[in-house]
């Protein structure tokens, strides 16, 4: 992991952070341009707010970025989000061209990049981004979250 790696994704977390706050599931996801130091946007999970089964952090983020460049591709960006992202976000995210995803914890149960599909490794997968498991303390404060939210809730 390197310091920028590491600087996004606490952006990443704080809005995870927000989202659980709002009642949301607690990911978060920050966009980072191919200019050192671009902050392309971020956003946290809007499910329930939205009432939409795809406002996924990771949705939410792609697409409005695309719409505000005016380009369906995100040629040279990196995504960074809190929780392995599922079938849906992961399959966004090779069709806008993402250049690398981080994420800091697995999802064993709804990860789609190194659980149940591994979409990325799929031959009818077009892009492939380059894939980083953070994992360490960045894992460690996201698998929290996630577990506080839960646990508050069952």
């Amino acid at each position: 992991m390197t310091s920028e790696d590491a600087r996004w994704m606490s952006l990443a977390l704080a809005e995870a952070e927000a989202a659980g706050a709002r009642g949301e599931v607690p990911v978060g996801a920050v966009l980072v341009g191919p200019l050192p130091g671009e902050m392309l946007g971020s956003a946290g999970n809007m499910i329930i707010e939205k009432h939409d089964p795809t406002a996924h952090a990771e949705m939410l983020l792609i697409g409005a970025t695309a719409s505000r460049l005016g380009n369906e591709r995100l040629i040279g960006t990196t995504l960074y989000v809190t929780l392995e992202p599922c079938a849906m976000c992961v399959g966004a995210i090779s069709l806008a061209r993402t250049k690398r995803l981080v994420y800091a914890a697995p999802d064993p149960k709804g990860g789609a990049v190194a659980h149940g599909p591994k979409f990325f490794e799929q031959p009818t997968c077009h892009h492939r981004p380059e894939v980083t498991h953070l994992g360490g303390e960045a894992e460690a404060k996201s698998a929290e979250l996630l577990r506080t939210f839960f646990r508050a809730r069952r």
